[in-house]
């Protein structure tokens, strides 16, 4: 920890270059093959239809990876227990307590995101974000069951062009988004990161905490939609900057599970009210339609609703 306190700036943006190319995989420096990512990728965009067999490849060894995360993954409930039972074990009930007021904090912080950032944005649109989360509860009702947002992606993005949304707009901003606008992730990681410093007593100051916040931002572009994936972008980005001890992230996993739904949720709610926004901007619906759009969809799903047939 201390060595991440004497790093100065200079000495930050110098060690993203790794010294060869397999250094950064073997120091495991995520910043360094993030480096090397994005020049690989720009070199085989340059390569043309060249460098097609080299991205069939790197697709193929990428799923390879990710099936090893996925078995990884089936046993981290037992992890998860074992880090609660360490955590009650070492330090009491009490620990509970903190844990819980950081999930209450975070549910609150995602609520008044969704309902005054978005919805203050929603009215300047032309619409209500109620009257928006009421047309879109299914998908909401889905991700809270599966604590994914990427399973609602292909009923979300029918419903962005039944609003009026064009075809090209929806396809390219809500895909998009999954990766570049994770809202929820975002809150996440940041409670989390000040969170795990207090836990530690690691001291940021100001140049701390803009570079963590930098960092986080990187590192969360890309992040997959999947269950659990802002655990591990979190755990990227303090091992990216290791002004706090990666160790300290066992705090946090017995609780994820819990926080994942709401990552999810506000993830969901974010990427269909930046696609209305886009399509406003754009001038495919006017706020006027858009209002009565919504009316109309909420009204035809209520008199649609199933009814008692013994009644």
């Amino acid at each position: 920890v201390q060595k991440a306190h004497d790093l100065s700036t200079t000495d930050f943006l110098l060690n993203i270059i790794p010294a060869t190319f397999s250094g950064a995989f073997v120091t495991g420096d995520l910043l360094q093959v993030l480096f090397l990512a994005i020049l690989t990728g720009f070199s085989i965009t340059f390569l043309g239809p060249t460098g097609v067999p080299v991205l069939k490849a790197v697709d193929a060894v990428s799923r390879i990876f990710f099936g090893m995360m996925g078995v990884i993954v089936k046993f981290a409930p037992l992890g998860a227990l074992g880090a609660m039972a360490f955590t009650v074990g070492s330090f009491g009930l009490a620990s509970l307590q903190k844990l819980l007021a950081l999930m209450a904090a975070f549910y609150l912080t995602s609520g008044a995101f969704v309902i005054v950032v978005l919805g203050s944005i929603g009215m300047l649109c032309g619409f209500s974000i109620f009257r928006f989360l009421l047309y879109i509860k299914d998908e909401l009702l889905l991700v809270l069951g599966t604590s994914s947002s990427e399973t609602a992606l292909p009923s979300l993005m029918d419903k962005m062009r039944r609003l009026g949304c064009s075809r090209s707009t929806v396809g390219l901003v809500i895909p998009t988004g999954y990766s570049f606008n994770l809202d929820g992730t975002n809150i996440y990681m940041t409670m989390a990161a000040v969170f795990l410093a207090q836990a530690t007593n690691t001291p940021l100051d100001f140049r701390h905490q803009i570079g963590l916040l930098l960092v986080a931002m990187l590192t969360s572009k890309g992040s997959s939609g999947v269950t659990g994936a802002g655990f591990v972008t979190l755990a990227a980005t303090l091992a990216a900057v290791p002004s706090i001890p990666i160790q300290s992230l066992a705090l946090l996993l017995g609780i994820d599970r819990f926080m994942s739904e709401c990552r999810a949720l506000t993830n969901l709610v974010g990427n269909g009210v930046a696609t209305l926004v886009i399509s406003r901007w754009e001038g495919e619906i006017s706020g006027e339609k858009l209002r009565d759009q919504l009316n109309m969809e909420n009204i035809s799903r209520t008199q649609t609703a199933p009814t008692d047939p013994l009644s």
